[in-house]
C-alpha cells in the first residue's frame, strides 16, 4: 500500500516521540496490533472512515478496543489523530510507522516464496544466503504459492532470485517455441 503523506507525516511524528520516551519496542507492537485490526477487521474500518459517527462515540470505541492492549503513548496518539479527523489514516500511519522503523533498525525485508512449507534448517540455509549477500538484519516473510511447482523465488528490495520450476518450464517452452530452422537457399 502507497502511503499518505499524512501517514507518513503522523509516523514520523510518533517516531520522533517514542524514541525521546525510550519507548520503540512496545509502540512498534502496538502498531503491528492496529495495523493487525484495521487490515481484519471490515466494520472497524468502516468506522474509521465514517463522517457519521461522531468524534466522542469514536474515541469510546477506540478506548474500548485498544485500551487493554496498548501502551497509554500509542492510546493518547490516537487520541490525537481522532481529535485532528485524521483517524481514517490510521492503518496507514501505522504502516507507515512499522516501516519507518525498520528503516531506523536497518531491517530488510525478504520474501520466500515457496511450494511447500519450508523447514528449520532450510529457513537458515536461506537467512545465511541472504546475509552473506546483503544486511545481517533479516525479516523472513515466507508465502506458500503452488503454482511455482517447486523451488523457492526470494525478494529482497529490489532484487530477485527466482529457481522455481514454474520459471524453467516458461524458460524451455521459449526456447522450444523458437524456430532454429533457417533456410540456406
Amino acid at each position: 500500500m502507497k502511503q499518505s503523506k499524512i501517514a507518513t507525516r503522523y509516523a514520523k511524528s510518533l517516531l520522533g516521540l517514542v524514541l525521546e520516551k525510550n519507548l520503540l519496542d512496545e509502540t512498534v507492537n502496538d502498531m503491528e496490533f492496529v495495523k493487525s485490526v484495521c487490515s481484519t477487521n471490515k466494520d472497524f474500518r468502516m468506522l474509521l472512515k465514517s463522517p457519521v459517527v461522531k468524534t466522542d462515540k469514536k474515541l469510546n470505541i477506540f478506548n474500548q478496543v485498544f485500551s487493554n492492549s496498548l501502551n497509554e503513548l500509542s492510546i493518547d496518539f490516537i487520541k490525537i489523530i481522532t481529535t485532528k479527523k485524521r483517524e481514517m489514516h490510521l492503518e496507514g500511519i501505522a504502516e507507515s510507522f512499522i516501516h519507518q522503523y525498520k528503516s531506523y533498525k536497518k531491517i530488510e525485508t525478504a520474501t520466500v516464496t515457496t511450494a511447500v512449507e519450508i523447514d528449520d534448517n532450510t529457513r537458515k540455509e536461506i537467512l545465511s544466503y541472504i546475509s552473506k549477500h546483503g544486511n545481517k538484519n533479516i525479516e523472513l516473510t515466507e508465502i506458500i504459492d503452488e503454482n511455482i511447482i517447486g523451488g523457492t523465488i526470494i525478494k529482497m528490495g529490489d532484487k530477485q532470485l527466482d529457481t522455481s520450476i514454474s520459471r524453467t518450464i516458461k524458460e524451455l517452452k521459449q526456447t522450444f517455441n523458437k524456430n532454429l530452422y533457417i533456410k540456406d537457399f
